[in-house]
């Protein structure tokens, strides 16, 4: 009987598309192995096998798969399972949760290449189009459509191609291009066996090229072939630096067929063993979180640990980690932030040395790729430390998954679709597998607080600081009061600068968090008012002084600075408000001694641009670090005296429920970088709003009296975590089609779900990449039936773009949105 496989495509459709076998694949294909499979009618797509069956489809007539791709399976079994659950619990396909899963250099691109027929004769003179085309091949006989495109400058290429494939003046051929190609390393080995008389024969040979002689003996001595005891691998270029020889030499010998050449497939990862591995003590408080900690997985699945800033929390982990190693499992480790890597990879090396994996999108490709292959290989890593991405990767035994700074809301993903949370995640694909989860934080999430007071999770609390060392002295600014008096020094208050001189002259460091980059969020026309805006988006531009230009944060386009103003031709453009670019410049002005450096998403694009921010504080080369909110998570640094908050209102004013709550946290993640190891730190917190209830949890660090008030302003609105919220997004490029398109849906939700819909209504920014945007809030009781819900919600959305009307409309669900 014919087999028949239903596959996984990297689209955004619904279900599974069933594909026939070719005669002679049959034994040879698995669930989870890749194929490549005819989509519509040129494209090729790689599909992931999730069925083998005997049932022919009869609605429509069935393709065949092109080609395997995979010996063994790609994904383990419950990894299917996993998807599934985001898929349906998300509100989007499979489809969008193999693209977000698999790292790219395994999803393999379709790309038209063109060949040129060297049997074609022309009847008649061609075209002048066809002709150039034919030209362009006559040169180089095999390229791709884009190419040609681009070179012939012909727009609407694949009509002249069509006209060439109709007289067979050229052939089409789709060509599968492998992004992930396999690092090989030359290696050298020895023709035939070695024994003396030969050796001697050879060496005679060679008398008279002296450099071949030497770097054969070279060979020799390196390899220990003629020890007779285990053989070593030569690298081509470990041979010739050894050597000091050129090529010509070793391609003399491998000519005359004394040496051969031959390629090694080896991996791009650090495979460096660290024989000198320590773990640390734990103190008194230290431990007994720990033991806490275990007595809670007895009986829960899942631990919050609230420990202060500073109180040692990575060395309980070290400790969980290795006590999970040593019954034989695998451990996830969880961070919000790829900056965080760089440090916490540093102190995981020391306990473990090559057992651990780091996986994250500033990784090139290629090493994603290979520790993905590592993971179902059968030296798979022990430890995988990475971002929420991780949560995808392959694991056989996993025993223990550690979310650190779990209430940051970088662990949702925002777009495209899977827009899902890493935490939530983690603890689904936990419960998969029996494995057990710990959320560590200093400011837990009010969800995750919730369900551990309330006995869903265990709760262990960690009040010390490590050494005793006290939590910092925070003062707070009222720099209303002082740009009244006209006493501030442009952002910085009297009081913040004269603690920032005071600790450079102790050669100790600063932190000045701004939670803006660029120079100034805005520039204005002091004559009329005139605000630069984003042609694409409903914001202002922000100019970004380094590089002289104006940008959208959301799309990317840029606007030179004008030296007038467009409106009023008046030359008097002034800035408003402040980034860390400006804080930067501003810094440097007033100490110019002190070294300075900006950690932000402008200075951060790469992996080594962390690392060397990060390292240079570290070592001591930087003594003010300015930065966005990327300085509060989690960093660890022995010589911070001095915080500056600069501007604490941006954080309290943004019209979102989680506010208050999110204002604390990052105020208090910042406040916790000052003042480690040696002696008490000091956080200047600048503000407008002095008698704000949330300055003065800060200052007390009151978490629990920030969450009661929270909890109770939450239950009386109906917000998380006493319901769960749906937000619904429709973007279209015409408002006035988007409002009746909105006010539909919304009377469609509103007949199911009836008062629990509210809107629809504008986000803060309307407009994002020339699409308007509407949103429709939904709130639905936690005891309510999210699976009914969930239904009603796609059915509803199919209804919607099945109407003709609203066909180009884009809807898509926000699920637990952040």
């Amino acid at each position: 009987m014919r087999k028949y496989v239903d596959v996984i495509l990297p689209l955004p459709l619904p279900g599974y598309f069933t594909y026939a076998l070719p005669g002679g694949f049959n034994e040879d294909i698995q669930p989870g192995c890749r194929v490549i499979v005819p989509f519509g009618r040129k494209k090729y797509y790689t599909a992931i096998v999730y069925n083998i069956h005997y049932c022919a489809p009869t609605e429509y007539e069935v393709k065949e798969v092109s080609t395997i791709l995979d010996a063994k399976p790609l994904l383990l079994p419950m990894q299917f399972k996993f998807w599934q659950w985001i898929a349906e619990y998300y509100l989007c396909t499979q489809g969008d949760v193999y693209k977000a899963a698999l790292p790219s250099g395994l999803k393999l691109e379709s790309e038209t290449i063109v060949e040129y027929n060297p049997d074609f004769e022309a009847t008649a003179p061609l075209p002048a189009k066809e002709q150039q085309i034919l030209d362009l091949l006559s040169n180089e006989t095999t390229q791709s459509v884009t190419k040609l495109e681009k070179e012939s400058g012909i727009n609407n290429i694949l009509t002249i191609i069509k006209q060439l494939l109709d007289k067979e003046a050229i052939f089409v051929k789709e060509e599968m291009k492998r992004t992930y190609k396999p690092r090989l390393e030359a290696r050298v080995r020895f023709c035939g066996e070695v024994n003396e008389k030969q050796l001697n024969i050879l060496l005679d040979m060679l008398a008279r090229a002296p450099k071949q002689q030497d770097l054969l003996m070279k060979y020799l001595s390196m390899s220990g072939v003629l020890s007779k005891g285990v053989i070593r691998e030569v690298t081509k270029r470990e041979l010739l630096e050894s050597a000091n020889a050129t090529a010509a030499a070793l391609n003399g010998l491998v000519d005359k067929k004394i040496l051969n050449v031959y390629y090694h497939e080896v991996g791009r990862l650090d495979d460096v063993v660290n024989t000198d591995l320590t773990i640390n003590a734990l103190n008194a408080a230290q431990e007994s979180a720990f033991h806490q900690i275990n007595d809670c997985f007895q009986s829960k699945n899942v631990c919050l640990l609230h420990g202060v800033t500073s109180s040692g929390k990575t060395e309980v982990y070290i400790h969980l980690i290795d006590e999970m190693l040593r019954q034989g499992k695998q451990v996830l480790y969880l961070l919000p932030e790829i900056a965080l890597t760089t440090q916490i990879t540093e102190r995981l090396k020391r306990a473990f040395g090559s057992r651990l994996g780091v996986y994250h999108s500033k990784f090139p490709d290629a090493e994603r790729v290979e520790i993905w292959q590592k993971q179902l290989s059968e030296q798979s890593y022990d430890i995988i430390l990475g971002v929420r991405s991780s949560v995808f990767l392959p694991f056989k035994n996993l025993g223990l998954i550690l979310i650190d700074e779990e209430h940051e809301n970088t662990y949702k993903q925002q777009d495209p679709a899977p827009r899902y949370h890493a935490r939530s995640a983690a603890i689904v694909l936990a419960g998969m597998v029996g494995a057990k989860v710990l959320l560590g934080t200093a400011t837990p999430s009010i969800e995750s607080w919730f369900n551990a007071t309330t006995g869903k999770y265990g709760l262990v609390e960690l009040k010390e600081r490590y050494k005793e060392i006290k939590l910092p002295e925070i003062i707070p600014v009222d720099i209303k009061e002082l740009h009244r008096k006209k006493r501030m020094v442009g952002q910085f208050s009297p009081m913040l600068l004269e603690n920032i001189r005071e600790s450079l002259e102790r050669k100790e460091q600063v932190i000045l968090f701004q939670n803006r980059r660029g120079f100034a969020p805005m520039i204005e026309c002091r004559t009329c008012g005139w605000v630069p805006k984003c042609k694409n988006c409903d914001v202002s531009l922000t100019y970004h002084k380094g590089i002289n230009q104006l940008t959208c944060h959301y799309c990317g386009y840029t606007y030179v600075l004008p030296r007038s103003c467009p409106a009023c031709e008046g030359t008097e453009i002034v800035n408003r408000g402040f980034g860390t670019e400006k804080v930067e410049d501003d810094i440097k002005a007033i100490f110019p001694e002190a070294s300075v450096a900006r950690m932000d998403l402008d200075t951060t694009r790469t992996r080594t641009a962390y690392e060397k921010i990060i390292m240079d504080f570290e070592q001591g080369k930087t003594d003010i670090l300015i930065g966005t909110q990327m300085v509060s998570k989690g960093l660890d640094f022995d010589h911070v005296s001095v915080v500056g908050i600069l501007n604490a209102d941006t954080m309290l004013n943004y019209p979102d429920f989680r506010a208050y709550e999110r204002a604390f946290q990052l105020m208090a993640q910042v406040s916790g970088r000052a003042g480690r190891k040696n002696k008490q730190g000091k956080v200047i917190l600048q503000t407008r709003s002095i008698d704000h209830p949330i300055i003065h949890q800060v200052m007390t660090n009151d978490y629990e009296e920030m969450v009661a008030a929270q909890l109770g302003e939450r239950k009386m609105f109906h917000y998380p975590p006493f319901y769960r919220l749906i937000y619904v997004y429709l973007k279209h490029r015409d408002e006035a089609q988007l409002d009746i398109m909105a006010n539909t849906m919304a009377t469609k939700l509103k007949s199911v779900f009836s008062t629990r819909v509210l809107g629809p209504d504008k986000p803060p920014v309307a407009r994002i990449q020339t699409l308007f945007i509407k949103k429709i809030v939904i709130k639905i009781e936690n005891n309510a039936s999210m699976s009914r819900a969930r239904e009603l919600l796609l059915d509803i959305k199919k209804e919607m773009l099945e109407d003709p009307s609203f066909k180009s409309l884009i809807v898509y669900y926000d699920v637990d949105p952040m």
